[in-house]
């Protein structure tokens, strides 16, 4: 389970749910592992706390991802603490922000959301690429509904979505002749706090009762995604948004 031993990762939005449990999963495969996180840090500490009970090697880095600043100074303390290369990125970070209707939305609710969600994975990605070595990956977190286009009032994570995944096609035509492979998952239902604030369960019943595996997903079955992503064991896989949701939509 040491398969990336003397690799650095960094997982955005590494606290909770599908980041912490990317977090922790590249810590038990060897990684020594950037947590980063907006603005809770305790959740943060606890995610660290785990990988080090578990002698795993980790750090803590504040910032907001959709600003540049922040960004550059959490590249600037990966290196620092672990050196120049930088191995794995994860760009978790992402939200709903809120379900509203085509009528409901303003500008700046909709600039908000694709800062969230695909800005911070630009800026990101710009930032880190040229600290990464020859067979080096990105991984980046998409969404089921970049491609059936989401639930109610969720229009403008969809389109956001959506261009996460079109940029991890881009950037894998871009970057595979440095070696550099670039994939993203797209969840569907998965047992998160996302779903508890923005998914009633009625709906989140119905969608397992209608999944040919009859449950929601886990964090770690995206996060078990993430550790063979970026492992040698997927060296040629690139440019692929790959499904996980229990059967509930086919590509």
């Amino acid at each position: 389970m040491n398969h990336l031993r003397g690799r650095v990762a960094i997982v955005t939005g590494g606290t909770r749910d599908i980041g912490r449990s990317c977090s922790i999963k590249l810590a038990e495969a060897g990684a020594k592992v950037v947590v980063n996180y907006h603005s809770n840090r305790a959740a943060g500490e606890e995610t660290v706390g785990k990988i080090e009970e578990a002698d795993g090697t980790a750090i803590l880095v504040q910032g907001d991802m959709t600003r540049k600043a922040d960004v550059d100074r959490l590249v600037a303390q990966t290196c620092d603490a672990f050196g120049d290369s930088i191995h794995v990125l994860v760009n978790n970070v992402g939200g709903l922000v809120a379900r509203k209707k085509l009528a409901e939305m303003d500008e700046a609710f909709v600039n908000q959301v694709m800062a969230l969600n695909f800005n911070s994975t630009f800026l990101v990605t710009q930032a880190v690429v040229p600290k990464m070595p020859h067979g080096s990956s990105i991984v980046n977190l998409a969404s089921l509904a970049g491609r059936d286009g989401g639930g109610t009032g969720a229009s403008a994570y969809s389109v956001a979505k959506g261009a996460v995944m079109t940029f991890t096609r881009s950037m894998a035509k871009e970057l595979g002749p440095q070696g550099i492979r670039v994939n993203a998952l797209c969840p569907g239902m998965i047992d998160t706090t996302f779903h508890d604030r923005f998914t009633p369960d009625a709906v989140r019943k119905n969608v397992e009762a209608s999944v040919p595996l009859r449950r929601q997903g886990d964090p770690e079955d995206c996060a078990d995604a993430v550790v063979y992503l970026a492992s040698d064991a997927s060296s040629y896989i690139t440019g692929a948004n790959i499904d996980i949701n229990g059967g509930m939509f086919f590509s």
